[in-house]
């Protein structure tokens, strides 16, 4: 197998500019996950302790916490007006979007994330390198 056949289908690289449309903050319920380090970000940014934090905007679930979510499965912090309020501290899941693995399995996976995301296939460019890191920060 000579070096192309072994390179991800995008191994020249993608293109993405964050519209801050919403469309991966709303709509059905998920989970956004945090990390302590994450949590303590988030907090300073909104002039909270952590377990002030905590209490009022995370839940556990199973070993994991995620941010919690408005009963319409919208994220506590997207503003129909204003988009995300806490958008210069976002968690790292919300930083790596579009790059997670499950986007980047095939083009056709790709595609479908440009159907729903204005943002994905325009903008800047990022190469195999960068995508590969940021799909990696969201496995961890």
């Amino acid at each position: 197998m000579n070096a192309d056949e072994s390179a991800p289908w995008y191994r020249d690289g993608l293109r993405f500019s964050c519209t801050r449309c919403g469309n991966c903050c709303t709509g059905a319920p998920g989970y956004v996950w945090v990390d302590v380090g994450e949590v303590e970000r988030l907090a300073a940014h909104l002039g909270l302790s952590p377990d002030e934090f905590g209490r009022r905007f995370v839940r556990q679930v199973g070993r994991r916490y995620s941010l919690v979510e408005r009963p319409n499965g919208d994220c506590v912090f997207w503003d129909r007006a204003s988009g995300c309020t806490v958008y210069q501290a976002r968690p790292t899941q919300c930083r790596t979007w579009p790059f997670w693995e499950e986007n980047l399995e095939t083009p056709q996976d790709w595609e479908q994330v440009r159907q729903t995301c204005p943002g994905s296939g325009s903008g800047r460019w990022y190469s195999v390198e960068e995508i590969e890191a940021a799909a990696a920060r969201t496995t961890t």
